[in-house]
């Protein structure tokens, strides 16, 4: 059983940055794949980065390429994921949520976080 709480989300003028968290409870965090998914109003939710259980591995949505860094730290007294995000975009306004799984393929069927709103102005 994992459980996920996001943090770091709130309002950014376009080309800002922000630094989402999201904080896992949970012996085995270290063993699951994460990543952060985004849903827009109107618009389907978005797997937006991922990253394997060792970090070796990492995927970004082609919308996010170059601005976006998602980073793990496995220690025992942290078990956090986070999303670095630069150079926003209004278009990057959504709910992100954090998911865990044992593989980056099973994400949406895995545990998530109850979301942290990003609003980016123009």
């Amino acid at each position: 059983q994992v459980h996920l709480v996001e943090s770091g989300g709130g309002l950014v003028q376009a080309g800002g940055s922000l630094r989402l968290s999201c904080a896992a409870s949970g012996r085995t965090f270290s063993s699951y794949a994460m990543g952060w998914f985004r849903q827009a109003p109107g618009k389907e939710r978005e797997l937006v980065a991922a990253i394997s259980w060792s970090g070796g591995s990492t995927y970004y949505a082609d919308s996010v390429k170059g601005r976006f860094t998602i980073s793990r730290d496995n220690a025992k007294n942290t078990n956090t994921v986070y999303l670095q995000m630069n150079s926003l975009k209004p278009e990057d306004t959504a709910v992100y949520y954090c998911a865990a799984a044992s593989a980056v393929s099973w994400l949406e069927q895995g545990y998530w976080g109850q979301g942290t709103q990003v609003t980016v102005s123009s």
